[in-house]
């Protein structure tokens, strides 16, 4: 096989480029093979296989620098540099990342697992690049549905004034995670019927190229002058306006013309777009006819392309999408929006049923929020549906435009605490910090299903922004029967003695676990299911503290800013003589793997729960009898 010739950087410039095809399709049968078993993103990255192949051929690693919008897409940047044979651990515990690492290889040029950020780091190379007098290539990948992310307009408008190469490639596959929507989608529409204008400029330059002395000047010169050829061909011609020399659209198939465009986009003294053409799942027909399925896949029976491990219960994604639509026929006022993500946040159906009432904003969180905030000015109820990681990218938005003006936005965040697989880039740790800091603000955390349910039902009564946080595990029964939701109030779900066990959405069911341990060492705590992180139920710590000396906070979230850290200042000034501890997700970000073994890991696991639980009380028990 060709691809065993593959085992360093820059290996690929030692294959013929007739050779080219065959280890294309070695490639995809390759990443097919592998992910079945391990699970990964498989659409997007058998869509750029000879993309990036065109690339690597061009390129020198890890000298020159490509950074790819998000990442998924790099598996094949992996394999053509030197990590073939760890595609058996990906995803996994301490194997390879399914995004780029640049502590895993010098040619991955930068971390990402976001979208809209890869052409701002690579004007930041490039001006790196040439204050220190260096002359390696930047190139920046990044796709058509990353292209609505404002910060990549930012980026673009910042890199017009360059005087020197930058090359950014679009690989336009008219999808992000689900079709793409907006204005930039259209345009990009218009472009992908201008192959007669790409055609044309080729020939015309290969001509000319053979003419001597004058061919070169005449193309310098064509380079140079904004064409009305363009204009009469490509409608807008935003690039080109904007300061960037655009070349393209061009198959992302025909590795040749890539590489020819490539070539040429070398160059050229400024920013350029080269505008390449690809298909999600190329070469796989159920990850062709079925992208978003495809996008993010468990292991997989390859001939059928079913799920090897068939999901067996609801999860909360699935119980908010039930409820939502419920809320929808009730509510005539309530309106969803999302940002790049019906079918992850379980929007979909919600949208069949009333498209006017749903929208998709494309992959612009911070636009989401504020256009939500104009939705609640305008007499309608807006629920937001996003990732918790997501979200983070909305925190001016949040603060400044819905906050502020306490306006009645429901945030339904999914994905909230440890993701898992997905690695540092998705695990939402920060979620009940960073929001639990802004006034007016409330905060439920449910710790089961049916607790999702009525809380969504409970949030359209309630008054200003409501965020409510949730797993994207299976979705627990809970603890038996669910009592109504009332604001900033908890429930006791059982009552012991000396110690209580503050737990957070769906750390409860971690913590029933916790109790079972404790009780057989003869301990028997009090077991809280906080529900409001925001407000906190004082009230209740105020009457526990009268009966209780050792009170415990579990939340799957960064200590720091946590609802355990608001605990301990609220108990330290009002209760100073009760000993709190605070279970939770230490200063750092944490890696992939399952979500049982990343608990276990950073000490959330139900043993180590409880053997922290015991030491604390025979630490109690020690005090008492001196």
């Amino acid at each position: 096989m060709i691809l065993d010739r593959i085992n360093k950087p820059n290996d690929i410039h030692n294959i013929p480029l007739e050779d080219f095809p065959v280890l294309a399709e070695e490639i995809r049968q390759f990443l097919i093979s592998s992910v079945s078993r391990t699970g990964g993103h498989l659409a997007s990255n058998l869509g750029v296989v000879e993309l990036t192949l065109a690339l690597h051929n061009v390129l020198h690693f890890p000298q020159d620098k490509l950074i790819w919008d998000v990442g998924h897409q790099a598996y094949t940047h992996k394999i053509l540099t030197g990590r073939k044979d760890e595609f058996s651990t990906l995803r996994s515990e301490g194997g390879l990342s399914g995004f780029p690492k640049r502590e895993e290889s010098p040619c991955d040029a930068f971390d990402t697992g976001h979208s809209s950020n890869s052409i701002s780091a690579g004007l930041g190379y490039v001006r790196a690049r040439d204050l220190q007098g260096r002359h390696y290539r930047v190139v920046s990948v990044i796709g058509d549905g990353a292209l609505t992310g404002g910060m990549a307009f930012e980026a673009l408008n910042n890199a017009a004034g360059l005087k020197t190469n930058f090359i950014i490639v679009l690989n336009d596959n008219n999808m992000s995670i689900s079709p793409n929507v907006g204005g930039m989608s259209s345009y990009l529409s218009a472009i992908r019927t201008t192959e007669a204008y790409t055609g044309m400029k080729l020939s015309v330059t290969r001509n000319l190229e053979k003419i001597p002395r004058v061919g070169p000047a005449m193309i310098d010169t064509m380079r140079r002058t904004k064409s009305g050829i363009k204009h009469l061909f490509i409608p807008g011609m935003l690039f080109e306006d904007m300061g960037l020399t655009y070349l393209g659209p061009v198959d992302g198939s025909d590795m040749r013309q890539v590489m020819r465009l490539l070539n040429e986009a070398k160059k050229v003294n400024g920013p350029v777009i080269v505008h390449v053409l690809t298909r999600k799942g190329a070469g796989y027909a159920p990850a062709s006819d079925y992208p978003e399925r495809f996008h993010g896949t468990g292991p997989f029976d390859i001939a059928t392309g079913e799920l090897l491990e068939k999901k067996t219960a609801p999860t909360y994604t699935d119980i908010f999408s039930k409820t939502i639509c419920e809320l929808g026929k009730k509510y005539r006022h309530l309106v969803t929006v999302t940002a790049a993500m019906p079918d992850g946040t379980g929007l979909s159906r919600f949208a069949e049923i009333w498209p006017e009432r749903f929208f998709d904003v494309g992959i612009a969180e911070g636009h989401a929020v504020t256009f939500a905030a104009g939705l609640a000015l305008g007499g309608m109820l807006p629920v937001v549906a996003v990732y918790s990681s997501f979200l983070q990218r909305g925190f001016d938005q949040l603060m400044h435009d819905v906050c502020m003006q306490d306006l009645h936005v429901i945030f339904a965040i999914d994905r909230a605490g440890l993701v898992g697989a997905d690695g540092e880039t998705h695990q939402g740790n920060f979620d009940l910090s960073y929001l639990s800091m802004m006034p007016g603000m409330t905060i439920m955390a449910p710790c089961s299903g049916r607790e999702l349910a009525v809380m969504l039902r409970e949030a359209v009564h309630m008054r200003g922004p409501v965020a409510i946080r949730y797993s994207r595990e299976k979705a627990w029964e809970g603890p038996g029967e669910c009592p109504p939701v009332k604001r900033g109030k908890s429930q006791i779900i059982m009552k012991g003695t000396r110690v209580v066990i503050l737990a957070v959405g769906t750390m409860v069911r971690i913590c029933m676990e916790v109790c079972r341990i404790l009780q057989a060492e003869g301990i028997y705590p009090t077991l809280v299911n906080v529900r409001f992180v925001k407000p906190m139920d004082i009230g209740l710590l105020d009457r526990l503290s009268d009966e209780n000396e050792l009170f415990v906070t579990v939340e799957e979230n960064a200590k720091y800013g946590g609802f355990g850290e608001h605990v301990c200042t609220y108990m330290s000034a009002c209760h100073p003589e009760k000993t709190v501890l605070c279970a939770a997700i230490w200063d750092r970000f944490v890696r992939q793997g399952s979500i049982d073994a990343l608990r276990v890991r950073i000490g959330l696991g139900s043993q180590d729960l409880a053997a922290m639980i015991e030491q604390a009380v025979a630490e109690l028990n020690k005090d008492t009898i001196l």
